[in-house]
């Protein structure tokens, strides 16, 4: 018997750092125990919300291990793999996988503004990921790559290579290119998802949008949006979206990935909100807003750790 498809809620785990940019390897552990507190579904690690960017390789890796071994089976966990190189993506999906990974997520290869493979080079890409690691793959259609990924060429990635059967779109016009990838995919679609801090949910899950991904700000009030949006209980849907809407908007348009440390320093789950250079800490009064916002949303971030 087939296991059913991963769906609901799979926040991005933030990499909390020191005030000096060092790791906070207890900051990770109190990261991922909020979030399964959080009652999240699953959790994405080592994403861009995760700054991955910003990591050394063997950081990446004590990463993998501190995670995979913190969560120990709690929740599923997705592993980010992206690189414009074929072989060390294929290298860390192999590392991901013998952690313990139930799923990698890849953004299509790319490097800087120019440097981009064209659509064969993109499906041996992820054809020889799938190669070195047998679980399944999640592609993100996200603008960051400055790659146009097609409708049909998603769907001939998930036909032709069944381990690539989740789909994170998180481009404009999401709710349109998941109804037409879910229309042209069919069965070989098998997760749906949406992303950039689900500020576009409800209209992505009337597309047919079975999960998302957020950040770990508020999994805890995104949640209940989808339930009762899958319950068919449309009313309760859209009040629950309009509660936690001005706060997703606020970080998605002002905060990004900082909105989430920020709101977990506050709930003592972190001690610092420190970001690496050359990313900037939150202007006072952008976080004084944020922090407004978040005390009349209340998510469990704001005070798991008090």
């Amino acid at each position: 018997m087939k296991a059913a498809p991963y769906c609901g809620v799979f926040p991005i785990a933030p990499t909390p750092f020191t005030d000096t940019g060092a790791l906070d390897l207890g900051g990770m552990r109190r990261v991922l125990d909020c979030m399964v507190d959080q009652g999240v579904d699953g959790i994405c690690i080592l994403a861009n919300y995760s700054e991955q960017f910003l990591l050394a390789d063997d950081e990446r890796d004590t990463l993998l291990s501190l995670c995979l071994e913190r969560v120990a089976g709690r929740v599923p966990v997705i592993v980010t793999c992206s690189h414009y190189s074929t072989h060390i993506a294929a290298a860390r999906a192999s590392r991901a996988f013998a952690a313990g990974a139930n799923m990698l997520m890849l953004m299509p290869p790319y490097h800087g503004a120019t440097l981009r493979a064209d659509e064969r080079g993109i499906f041996e890409h992820f054809a020889r990921i799938a190669a070195a690691a047998p679980i399944p793959i999640m592609v993100q259609d996200a603008p960051l790559s400055g790659v146009n990924l097609s409708v049909a060429f998603l769907a001939k990635l998930a036909r032709e290579l069944p381990q690539v059967s989740y789909f994170k779109i998180e481009v404009p016009g999401a709710a349109a290119k998941l109804r037409a990838l879910i229309e042209t995919g069919g069965k070989a679609i098998l997760g749906p998802f949406d992303g950039e801090e689900s500020i576009t949910l409800l209209a992505d899950l009337d597309a047919g949008a079975t999960g998302t991904m957020p950040s770990a700000l508020a999994p805890d009030l995104i949640k209940p949006v989808l339930e009762h949006h899958r319950g068919g209980q449309r009313k309760q849907a859209l009040a629950a979206y309009a509660k936690i809407l001005p706060l997703i908007n606020y970080e998605n348009r002002q905060c990004g990935l900082r909105a989430a440390k920020t709101v977990m320093m506050e709930g003592g789950v972190i001690k610092s909100d420190a970001v690496r250079h050359p990313l900037e800490a939150l202007h006072p009064a952008t976080r004084n807003g944020l922090l407004e916002l978040a005390r009349a949303a209340n998510p469990l971030a704001l005070r798991w750790g008090k």
